[in-house]
């Protein structure tokens, strides 16, 4: 039994020297595993913290540019606001002048407006009713000057203050606003100037 005993005692210490081997080479390739699996998520925490911070980065601009341009709108909106309180008190202030001032300044409107052809002038009713005694043959001259021959008409127009001239049936208005709205973007251009 001893033969035995000794040819089990071998069997078993090769088993386990097998078994031994084999474990080893099991735990060898656990540890290259473990090591390629901690290196794989080293580099995907690496990858995915370059991304999120390319993320961030692009969120940042964006809402940098969101907020540069904001900030361009709004600038420009208060621009355009005081140009336009600027426009509406020259206007007022225009159709607030003392009346000498006022009407040479439309007598001077007369002079570039009026054609080398009979017309008519007319005035809003608060104008006409203040006409200067005289007005009427400034414009008679103002118009023959050019060529032209303007009567003064004693209808009224639904105009703010300045004038209409009549030519055949054909209005050029001449009125404070009509201008200011005409000459618009040149007199927005010029207070920008001043203003900024």
């Amino acid at each position: 039994m001893a033969g035995l005993e000794k040819i089990l005692g071998d069997i078993a210490a090769e088993a386990d020297a097998s078994a031994a081997e084999v474990i080893a080479a099991a735990q060898k390739e656990a540890d290259e595993i473990r090591a390629e699996a901690e290196k794989e998520a080293g580099e995907s925490a690496e990858r995915f913290a370059r991304e999120a911070q390319k993320r961030l980065d692009d969120r940042k601009s964006r809402a940098a540019s969101a907020a540069a341009l904001k900030k361009r709108q709004l600038l420009l909106a208060e621009k355009q606001k005081l140009i336009r309180e600027v426009l509406d008190k020259a206007r007022e202030r225009l159709l607030s002048m003392p009346e000498d001032q006022y009407f040479d300044a439309i007598l001077r409107l007369v002079e570039k407006n009026a054609l080398a052809q009979p017309g008519q002038i007319r005035f809003n009713s608060r104008d006409l009713n203040r006409l200067p005694k005289d007005f009427a043959s400034r414009i008679e001259n103002t118009a023959f000057k050019i060529g032209g021959r303007l009567t003064l008409s004693k209808e009224t127009a639904p105009i703010d203050g300045g004038f209409l001239l009549l030519y055949d049936g054909i209005e050029q208005n001449c009125s404070v606003s009509a201008l200011f709205e005409t000459n618009a973007e040149e007199l927005s251009d010029e207070i920008q100037k001043l203003l900024f």
